[in-house]
């Protein structure tokens, strides 16, 4: 037979592990980051190669560009993917392309950096856009 003083220690003990883990469970919270990191933005930036009237974008001219447009803008540091992208155009069809993926993690307000960068770059590649995706993520340099 189990003695009730015994029981009473056990729930306390009971309630004191659980006590202890809810509350660092609630110390971070859905917006907190882990010690050791903070809350930042992650932006990327989609540039589709292909030109109209020629074949695609060149590693040279894609080069310059970052040097140009990027560079002094994030001069901290970013970085570029090669990938495959497929998108509905203007006229309906769809069209695949070599693409670029550009990654900036940054404390965000950049907007007028960004729409600067996808501005040039459509003007000077004769692009219909240039998507961009931001998302809040946790971080540390």
């Amino acid at each position: 037979m189990v003695c009730s003083d015994t029981i009473a220690v056990w729930l306390r003990a009971f309630a004191s592990v659980a006590a202890l883990v809810l509350a660092g469970c609630a110390g971070l919270g859905p917006n907190a980051c882990a010690p050791g990191l903070q809350r930042m933005v992650q932006t990327q930036l989609f540039f589709g190669r292909n030109v109209a009237g020629r074949f695609m974008v060149s590693d040279d001219e894609w080069r310059r560009f970052l040097d140009e447009e990027v560079t002094p803008r994030y001069p901290a540091g970013f970085s570029v993917s090669d990938i495959d992208g497929q998108y509905r155009n203007a006229g309906g069809m769809i069209a695949r392309e070599r693409s670029k993926q550009l990654l900036i993690i940054s404390a965000g307000g950049d907007k007028a950096k960004l729409d600067a960068i996808r501005d040039a770059y459509k003007r000077r590649f004769s692009q219909e856009s240039v998507l961009l995706v931001e998302s809040p993520v946790c971080a540390a340099f």
